[in-house]
């Protein structure tokens, strides 16, 4: 009963500084702020956005901003103040805007999830660098040397999943897909208990991606945080293995036609002599290539079986 009343405390606590926050700095510069909301701080638009996310509605979760505000309107999303742009001028000036008015930023939730060395965190040089790391491994000809195992991993799938059956979800089981393929090329993983231990925790720091960053122990954001510290065990663990076989088997150190993603930034560490290519920067970028590939190929893929 002690925890209870000391968590409906904390809670209420939290509440009175947002509600504080909030009555404070509504009024300050709105002047110079499109129209439009900015809601509770921390939460503000959040759970309408995640609601019309789920029920694919987002055209008209914006249309109705717009209809209320306007082509340019302020919102709240995810812990962070936004401001929504509609129309041809509104993409001509994102796109072509210079001088460092507008930079490439994420929401708080997923800068914690992805990892403060990843690749959307860095700059200048050390970006450009790691960016050639990175790029070098996935380019067309090294693909085609991975022809064989994304066929494999495709026709244990069908073979699994589809063979026989009448009727399949085809996302979910092309997300299965898509998953095997990353464990496959990017951490070199064969099918089995290994792999399938990445499986829980990696679909928990997906869904925290839109989630408000408010790090409690009943907030899908914790759980997110959560999941990435045992994403980061297991690939400390891999990172040891695999430096251990290229030690043992006194690997050159070039591209090898069956090497995957860990192994050549593993390469690359040894080659670097600015010390650049850490630990960390290795985990926390593998984890990008993991967390961005999942959803936006099985995406794609499930439109083209449509």
């Amino acid at each position: 009963m002690e925890l209870k009343a000391l968590t409906m405390s904390l809670l209420l606590l939290l509440l009175s500084c947002l509600l504080y926050v909030y009555f404070f700095s509504r009024g300050k510069n709105s002047k110079k702020l499109p129209p439009g909301s900015l809601g509770l701080p921390l939460i503000g638009q959040s759970f309408t956005f995640q609601k019309a996310m789920k029920d694919d509605k987002i055209g008209e979760w914006i249309q109705k901003g717009i209809v209320k505000h306007g082509p340019i309107w302020k919102a709240c999303l995810f812990g962070s103040p936004v401001v929504v742009l509609h129309g041809t001028t509104a993409n001509k000036f994102v796109y072509t805007c210079a001088g460092g008015k507008l930079t490439n930023t994420h929401p708080p939730s997923v800068s914690r999830i992805l990892g403060r060395k990843s690749i959307v965190k860095m700059t200048g040089d050390n970006h450009k660098r790691l960016k050639e790391a990175l790029f070098s491994f996935l380019k067309p000809d090294v693909l085609k040397q991975f022809v064989a195992k994304i066929d494999e991993e495709t026709q244990n799938h069908l073979e699994t999943h589809w063979h026989g059956r009448n009727e399949v979800q085809v996302q979910p089981l092309l997300k299965t897909l898509t998953f095997n393929v990353i464990c496959s090329l990017v951490f070199g993983i064969e099918r089995g208990p290994k792999r399938d231990q990445f499986l829980p925790p990696f679909k928990d720091m997906i869904r925290s991606f839109t989630a408000i960053s408010v790090n409690l122990p009943f907030t899908q954001f914790n759980r997110g945080l959560k999941a990435r510290k045992k994403v980061v065990a297991l690939l400390v663990n891999l990172l040891h293995e695999k430096r251990e076989a290229l030690k043992e088997q006194k690997q050159q150190l070039s591209a090898h036609k069956d090497q995957d993603l860990i192994t050549s930034l593993l390469k690359t560490q040894y080659e670097d002599s600015s010390g650049m290519m850490s630990d960390e920067m290795i985990i926390d970028n593998v984890i990008v290539l993991m967390l961005g590939g999942y959803d936006t190929i099985s995406v794609l893929l499930t439109l083209i079986v449509k």
